[in-house]
């Protein structure tokens, strides 16, 4: 649905376009337009009795240089970025745009896209989120979807209409900077080749001009969702900041988690609608479905921890449904989940799934073996982390000692951190534990009986900065909370992007 090249004339222009365009930033690849002509039966290049149809002529290019298989052969540097930003560079700043082409920066052109997207995906949104216990019995899960799930296609919508909402001024401050160009429009890793003679981006969006007329850091957004889809995120934020350096464009990191967000889910689409495609094989469906899902993670990541690793614990009482809460976020998200429960009695050499007795939980649950299990909790996380990946954590995080050692460990490396306190009525909370008495697959020792005690240990943390704390009530369907949890955590993210480096 969209394209029109229903006619010769419009396939004559639209190939006149492609090559007019692409030379801006791969001149000596494309060569011109030449015509296909019937003559005595037969199909020639050039003029003839009869044009039947019109061709690109491009110069053949050596695939070992396009710079996707570049970066999967562990070829790319920064100093390739580097040559890249300042082809760009001049790109951009050469340009002086029309008024048609800045109308395209205004937020209610903005929404003609992004309305449009969530509209053609909206029939790839699975069933509701279904609860999930960790497969393995490690207590990690990161089980998910194979298509977009309703809580990620809501919260994406919500993150989307908040950032038009909150960052209004910013949005309107880029027309004013003339930052909406007639960009390329699809910049990504297959279309830069890169020789170390020669450096060419091609294959730009030459059929809607609204596609390119897009802010720089729309276009720049692109490449740099690419290379974090592509596992460098490392390579994606020296870019990003190389950009932004080059056009000294103090607003592009402010919007750049935005427009990720934008071009993963676009690509999410782009490989859902080929899983549709009659013609092609089962294999390249079922690949084309596992990009589709990987990119829609990608977009919601996106949303609730921007570009860079989080620390997400989600907290509360005893029943509460944290854990549940947990595992289904981790499922949302892709995330590692790692539970107290889980590491305290591997800890203790105790059996997971077996109550433990009323003497060996005195020792399994005392002040020193509480110590040891967040420990190990926070460095498991860390690990994490230092490996560029998000993590959620499963505890009750009842203390506030507790939850200061995890703001003073992340904070003060500036890894970002952030609180979900799963909270439950008490006519809840007493269904879940009688429900405890005859479940096979609990870990948790706390039941009935433990319910006063624990209530009367648990510190609420009214301590947390409003910036990395969210309250959720998990008595609704889980569909539900997962989605309003996922949404807060969105909108604490667009806030923050107020703040961006």
């Amino acid at each position: 649905g969209f394209l029109d090249f229903s006619t010769l004339e419009k396939r004559r222009h639209f190939c006149e376009r492609e090559v007019s365009l692409n030379r801006r930033l791969a001149p000596t690849v494309y060569l011109g337009v030449v015509p296909i002509s019937a003559r005595g039966g037969q199909f020639a290049f050039g003029e003839g009795e009869q044009v039947v149809e019109y061709a690109v002529k491009m110069r053949i290019l050596s695939e070992r240089h396009f710079l996707d298989q570049r970066l999967r052969r562990g070829e790319v540097a920064p100093e390739d970025l580097d040559r890249l930003a300042v082809v760009l560079r001049d790109f951009y700043l050469n340009q002086r745009p029309t008024e048609e082409i800045e109308s395209w920066g205004r937020i209610d052109r903005l929404r003609i896209s992004t309305d449009e997207n969530f509209r053609q995906a909206e029939p790839f949104v699975s069933a509701p989120v279904e609860s999930l216990r960790p497969e393995d019995q490690k207590g990690v899960s990161n089980a998910g979807h194979s298509n977009l799930t309703r809580p990620a296609f809501e919260t994406l919508q919500f993150y989307t209409r908040e950032f038009y909402r909150r960052r209004s001024q910013l949005l309107k401050s880029r027309v004013r900077e003339k930052r909406i160009l007639d960009c390329h429009g699809d910049l990504h890793l297959e279309h830069v080749h890169l020789t170390p003679r020669t450096l060419s981006i091609f294959d730009c969006i030459e059929f809607n001009d609204r596609f390119r007329y897009v802010d720089v850091a729309n276009d720049i957004a692109f490449l740099a969702m690419d290379l974090d889809f592509q596992g460098r995120p490392d390579l994606a934020r020296y870019f990003a900041g190389r950009m932004a350096t080059e056009l000294q464009d103090e607003g592009m990191p402010l919007l750049m988690d935005f427009y990720k967000c934008y071009r993963a889910f676009v690509r999410g689409k782009v490989e859902s609608l080929h899983c549709l495609a009659p013609t092609a094989p089962e294999e390249e469906r079922r690949v084309a479905a596992e990009r589709a899902r990987r990119y829609f993670r990608l977009a919601l990541q996106y949303t609730v921890a921007g570009s860079h690793p989080l620390v997400l614990a989600v907290m509360g009482r005893i029943a509460s449904g944290k854990t549940t809460l947990a595992q289904a976020l981790g499922a949302e998200l892709g995330w590692e989940v790692y539970s107290s429960d889980y590491v305290r009695k591997k800890l203790a050499g105790f059996p997971l799934f077996e109550r433990s007795s009323a003497a060996a939980r005195i020792r399994l649950y005392s002040r020193e073996m509480t110590e040891h299990t967040y420990d190990r909790l926070l460095t498991s996380a860390a690990i994490q982390v230092q490996k560029g990946q998000p993590v959620i954590l499963d505890a009750t995080f009842a203390q506030r000692a507790l939850r200061e050692r995890l703001a003073e460990r992340f904070g003060r490396r500036g890894v970002a951190w952030c609180v979900v306190e799963a909270q439950a009525s008490d006519a809840a909370v007493r269904r879940r534990l009688s429900a405890r008495e005859t479940k096979a697959d609990e870990i948790s020792d706390a039941r009935r009986e433990d319910y006063a005690m624990l209530t009367r240990l648990y510190e609420p943390p009214v301590e947390l900065p409003l910036e990395h704390y969210v309250r959720v009530r998990t008595t609704n369907r889980l569909d539900a909370t997962v989605t309003k949890a996922l949404q807060s955590l969105a909108c604490l993210q667009v806030k923050a992007s107020g703040n961006a480096p």
